[in-house]
């Protein structure tokens, strides 16, 4: 009777991930301004007209006459509870979230702002295949994106302690070649996750950064470029892994160290503004974040629980108040936060919980950036499921 359950159990998964993975495989197309499909060849020409790379160093070009708009994706939390049938509904509801998004705002550029996957509760040898549902939505319409790592990407197996109840022995199973039933249990690895996601995806602009900084991988810049190639550059895009899950959560002096020979190097006169992106909040958001509500000069709409900070700080924050250039800072990682408040001459902000994976209920939904060329100008808003969209505001101009 045990067998029988167990098989049972196993005959649900295989059938459910593959009715899954149809849907987020094949049930999205490409999507022109008026929602009508687009033939392959025509859905490359949408890429060209949204963001072109202008070299192998990643610039992303924005449109003449049109805003630069970027759509943040925090917390999806794919693979969560994985073993179940609630988890895999929860990854079918987060890509309706991105849907949603994606189709109301028509952005140029996603970043996947960390905790893409959780990765420890995915058994499988594979994780990268939960990923790529996560970012099946945004590769469908053929837009550009990049991503970070948070504490749960590369996170080590858990063993839910239901496994061992009743039931006897852990009741999932995973196919290897030797047609044995087992499972690796050991997670994919940061470096995997990026050579999977790099490799199959030629619209990914994520890198994984200098060897000298692993175990952290996510740093790298790009570079928002004119519609007019003769001018200066829009912006800076600055990603930095901030850590957790194979490693403590923290940002080193070692990454300090590189993100200031590389803005030295790229803009030595602090010119051209710069944006940072990274998963886990610096101290400093403990510092501003609001006491009851939200209130001025702080934007946002829920307050619900206090900053989970990294482990220590390792001058990083020192190094951005003191750079002019750097206007803002995006993090994810509290689910119940969604606030902007400024902090000395920069902002720092949280994204919003997009993935219906991981803890909380608030709902979900993406923070979107905008960059307007001439005058120059950085506006941020909420745009949530269910389309509405709440706090408006202006980072820089």
């Amino acid at each position: 009777m045990r067998r029988t359950t167990e098989t049972s159990v196993f005959l649900f998964l295989v059938c459910f991930t593959i009715f899954c993975r149809s849907i987020l495989t094949v049930g999205f197309h490409h999507q022109d301004m008026h929602g009508q499909g687009l033939s392959q060849s025509q859905a490359q020409g949408a890429v060209n007209l949204r963001t072109t790379v202008a070299d192998k160093r990643g610039f992303l070009r924005i449109r003449e006459g049109a805003p630069f708009k970027i759509a943040l994706f925090a917390d999806l939390h794919f693979g969560e509870d994985a073993w179940t049938t609630w988890g895999p509904q929860q990854d079918v509801n987060s890509v309706k979230v991105m849907t949603s998004v994606l189709d109301d705002e028509t952005p140029d550029f996603v970043v996947y702002l960390g905790d893409v996957i959780t990765g420890n509760n995915i058994a499988i040898p594979n994780a990268s295949l939960y990923w790529d549902q996560a970012i099946s939505p945004t590769v469908t319409r053929g837009i550009p994106f990049a991503s970070v790592f948070g504490n749960h990407d590369d996170a080590s197996f858990q063993w839910p302690l239901d496994w061992f109840s009743g039931l006897g022995i852990p009741h999932v199973h995973c196919p290897s070649k030797s047609g044995e039933e087992d499972c690796s249990f050991k997670g994919t690895s940061r470096l995997g996750l990026m050579k999977k996601e790099t490799q199959n995806n030629t619209i990914s602009h994520s890198r994984s950064g200098p060897k000298d900084l692993w175990p952290s991988v996510s740093n790298y810049v790009l570079q928002v470029s004119p519609s007019d190639e003769k001018q200066l550059p829009v912006a800076f895009l600055y990603f930095l892994d901030s850590g957790g899950g194979s490693y403590p959560r923290i940002i080193s002096s070692a990454q300090v160290e590189w993100f200031q020979r590389k803005s030295q190097e790229l803009n030595p006169d602090s010119s051209v503004p710069e944006i940072i992106f990274w998963h886990i909040p610096s101290t400093a958001y403990d510092k501003v974040a609001p006491k009851f509500g939200i209130q001025a000069p702080c934007v946002g709409s829920i307050n619900k629980e206090k900053v989970a900070p990294q482990e220590a700080e390792m001058g990083m924050m020192d190094i951005l108040v003191r750079r002019p250039s750097v206007k803002a800072l995006f993090v994810g990682h509290n689910h119940g936060l969604d606030w902007c408040c400024p902090y000395d001459k920069l902002w720092l902000c949280f994204a919003r919980h997009t993935g219906y994976g991981g803890y909380g209920d608030w709902p979900r939904g993406a923070r979107i950036l905008e960059i307007i060329e001439q005058p120059f100008s950085i506006k941020s808003w909420i745009r949530m499921e269910d389309g509405s969209v709440h706090s408006l505001v202006l980072l820089s101009s």
